[in-house]
């Protein structure tokens, strides 16, 4: 019995780019990882005179344009969603959080349910609020009905990065190698985690 390869959506807001470059890290792990990809970012709500005034998120903003943006297909295609956001005073940034808010009519419909869901985050500062924002964000996976895997302490990367609710980046400079290593790992478990539910259920449903 074959299986399909697993499908996974990496939805994602960023600011300045420190989540873009987390987005793009495990959108490719998991691709190497034998998954089927699709790479999305969500609006941006902010005006271009705030987007303007910060060089970084301006030429991030250029940038990321050439990626899709996110829409409810992007979630119903999926067996598992990874999302990612910059930390705002402890939470989801307003961007992803609107776009997660777009889904009453799938979640009313069960439709999110029973899907691989993770997510990963960044802040300015090492106290900045990433555990949060990731614990906040896994607040709207509980209501869709979703199975929630985090990395956790899984293995020696997952332990080193220290992280165990999701891949976090925090000095607001450019990401290190054993972030990098960590969004890796994590790609990888989100990856098998989904693979093993899919095949289960297309043996019990043979």
């Amino acid at each position: 019995m074959s299986v399909e390869p697993v499908k996974v959506s990496v939805i994602f807001y960023s600011a300045t780019g420190n989540v873009t470059a987390l987005a793009k890290q495990i959108a490719e792990s998991a691709e190497k990882a034998g998954a089927e990809v699709r790479l999305r970012r969500v609006a941006e709500l902010a005006p271009q005179a705030a987007i303007d005034s910060n060089p970084a998120w301006a030429a991030n903003f250029e940038a990321i344009q050439e990626i899709p943006e996110a829409t409810a297909d992007d979630i119903l295609w999926a067996d598992a969603v990874v999302m990612g956001s910059p930390t705002r005073y402890g939470n989801v940034a307003a961007q992803l959080k609107q776009f997660i808010d777009t889904l009453g009519p799938q979640w009313f419909q069960g439709l999110l349910a029973d899907k691989v869901y993770s997510g990963f985050a960044a802040a300015s500062g090492k106290h900045g609020g990433n555990e949060s924002t990731l614990l906040a964000l896994y607040n709207s996976f509980h209501h869709f009905g979703g199975i929630i895997v985090a990395p956790g302490y899984a293995n020696e990367t997952l332990f080193a990065n220290a992280s165990p609710y999701g891949v976090s980046h925090w000095n607001g400079y450019d990401i290190d190698e054993q972030t990098l290593a960590g969004a890796t790992a994590q790609a990888e478990r989100v990856v098998a985690t989904a693979a093993a539910l899919k095949a289960g259920r297309a043996a019990i449903n043979a």
